[in-house]
């Protein structure tokens, strides 16, 4: 399959390239402003699906709007109609077409256009309202808030904030991605307005707080809940705009006779992550906690854990090293320590259910 893809060069453009060219059963033709209007006709006479995302958003002159989306538009769908190519079209719009102005007045009118199109030649057009799409590879300073202070921020630069209740309707460049790609393959898909989900809702001062919080994760070493969302969408493109001189950044190393601890990672609900290292003969713990829950994975040396129960004085020992991958639990109510019985320094990750809190560590000396 051959797909057309105008604007190739712009952030959607960019986006979806890369992944049409992922799936490895299609043929990208990219279409940019400095294509000739002869690589424009060739790729429109061999189409067999057009992604058009071409058009005009911050003219010099608000005349421009009209030319640059709708024209541009009527002319696309000519250009298929004298080469006989009823082929499906993608059209990226905008929540704007819903409002009265220039912009706005000039999507709704290349909507229009290409209704025509599809009433007249039985093609399917699919058109897409998007509101304000973030993510990777957008342009910062420009039109969008969240590349520019995803840029800004990154970079120690001041942010500008007029109006911090200021909503936003936000959807993540990958998710309209994913509705883009779902519609080549499926022949039963109906045509016309079509939804982009999910659509996230913030404001300007929590975007910000947001952004910052990012950045502040370093320092502070507790990251976002990122997994899942727009928190997960946000931070991706957040780090997208990192500079490369930012990909690595230090955490805190404290050092005694014994050996090294780090701590590496805290999340706000799901405890901490660490790491330690011991020299041969060293033991680390001697504690029991009432409620925290660790866990630990010697991934080199060779480890002796001491258990001690803190009522029946039942005692329980595990030897493991770093050739077997083995989780070993602390109990509550359990005293417990790590020897290291190897001959070589032992490094030992560990998990802890809950940031370590000074003012109330729930850790009780006692030898095991």
């Amino acid at each position: 399959m051959r797909v057309l893809v105008t604007g190739a060069n712009g952030f959607i453009g960019k986006n979806l390239c890369l992944r049409l060219n992922e799936l490895g059963t299609v043929e990208v033709l990219p279409i940019t402003r400095e294509s000739s209007e002869v690589e424009l006709q060739s790729a429109l006479s061999q189409a067999d699906f057009v992604f058009h995302l071409a058009g005009v958003n911050r003219p010099q002159d608000p005349a421009e709007f009209q030319m640059g989306n709708a024209g541009v538009t009527q002319s696309l769908c000519d250009s298929l109609i004298s080469y006989k190519r009823v082929v499906p079209i993608v059209y990226t719009s905008s929540s704007q077409a819903e409002l009265d102005n220039a912009y706005g007045n000039s999507k709704l009118a290349a909507e229009d256009v290409l209704n025509i199109y599809s009433k007249s030649y039985g093609a399917k057009v699919f058109i897409f309202r998007l509101p304000n799409v973030f993510g990777k590879w957008c342009k910062s300073n420009y039109n969008s808030v969240v590349a520019t202070f995803c840029h800004n921020i990154a970079r120690g630069l001041p942010i500008k904030i007029n109006d911090p209740m200021a909503e936003l309707q936000l959807v993540y460049v990958d998710d309209v991605i994913n509705n883009f790609i779902s519609l080549i393959h499926r022949t039963n898909s109906q045509g016309g307005l079509q939804d982009v989900s999910p659509i996230y809702t913030t404001n300007v001062g929590n975007l910000a707080a947001q952004i910052n919080t990012f950045k502040d994760s370093r320092n502070t070493l507790v990251t976002e809940r990122v997994g899942a969302g727009f928190i997960r969408a946000l931070y991706a493109t957040y780090v997208s705009y990192l500079p490369t001189d930012e990909f690595a950044y230090e955490i805190p190393k404290y050092s005694d006779s014994r050996g090294e601890f780090v701590e590496v990672l805290k999340t706000p609900d799901a405890g901490q992550f660490s790491f330690f290292t011991a020299h041969p003969g060293i033991t680390r713990g001697g504690h029991y906690h009432h409620t925290k829950t660790e866990k630990f994975l010697v991934i080199r040396g060779k480890a002796r854990f001491g258990f001690r129960h803190m009522i029946s004085g039942e005692k329980y020992e595990i030897i493991t090293d770093g050739t077997k991958p083995e989780i070993v639990e602390t109990v509550p109510g359990w005293t417990h320590d790590i020897t290291n019985i190897g001959i070589d320094e032992m490094i030992v990750m560990l998990w802890a259910n809950e940031i370590f809190d000074r003012e109330k560590p729930d850790t009780i000396a006692e030898k095991v």
